[in-house]
């Protein structure tokens, strides 16, 4: 009872840490989506061939739509506990884990990252660079909280994974061994009581028949 009790324990840790990054993701669609609004009330439509392709609002729905894959799959991983599906969202999360780690490599070395990016079209990555700069406590609290539930949902991954049993191959050879034998020892063993008895009485009969015949012989001299 105690390993499953605490199994259910880190497969709900799991969910929670599931739904918190399934809210981030949902947040960032919804931000995109405001964004796309915006891009369509000014009148500016998704014409891509005479103005600049708006990647931000595409990066950023990429964003969101990664995030609540990895934790849908999260979700189902800790709703069936399986090896497999484990397996698959570690795998995911490790490799978000690592985008999120360049980024910010990149974000902290390059310090004309700007430069590099092409023309935002849209206005809106200045106004959320301007808005990070003036609330950059709160900003870094936020992704630090976002870093520490992902490597805590690696850990408690890695944790169900490994408390996952395995299948027990030697057992199913024993229940095989033991019906597989079942019928070789009836065989051994059975047939041979009635063989002993049949032969008994064949023998008794054939006593009784020649002992018939011996009185009916010494009636018959008498």
């Amino acid at each position: 009872m105690r390993p499953c009790f605490g199994r259910s324990c880190l497969a709900f840790l799991l969910k929670f840490f599931s739904f918190l990054q399934t809210f981030v993701g949902v947040s960032i669609l919804i931000y995109s989506v405001w964004v796309l609004n915006s891009w369509n009330r000014q009148g500016l439509g998704l014409d891509l061939e005479g103005l600049p392709a708006p990647w931000f609002i595409c990066a950023m729905m990429a964003v969101g739509v990664l995030l609540c894959l990895v934790a849908f799959t999260g979700h189902v991983a800790a709703g069936v506990v399986n090896g497999c599906c484990l397996c698959c969202f570690a795998v995911l999360i490790t490799i978000l884990i690592l985008l999120e780690a360049a980024l910010v490599g990149v974000l902290m070395f390059d310090k004309h990252w700007e430069e590099d990016l092409p023309y935002d079209s849209t206005g809106e990555l200045k106004s959320l660079c301007a808005f990070i700069e003036e609330n950059m406590d709160i900003c870094k609290w936020v992704a630090l909280t976002v870093i520490v539930i992902q490597a805590l949902s690696l850990l408690l991954a890695v944790i169900l994974r490994a408390t996952v049993p395995a299948r027990r191959v030697d057992y199913d050879s024993d229940e095989d061994l033991i019906v597989s034998t079942r019928p070789l020892l009836n065989a051994q063993g059975g047939p041979s009581y009635p063989t002993t008895s049949v032969d008994s009485k064949g023998f008794h009969s054939d006593f009784w028949s020649s002992q018939m015949r011996q009185k009916g012989l010494q009636t018959v001299k008498g």
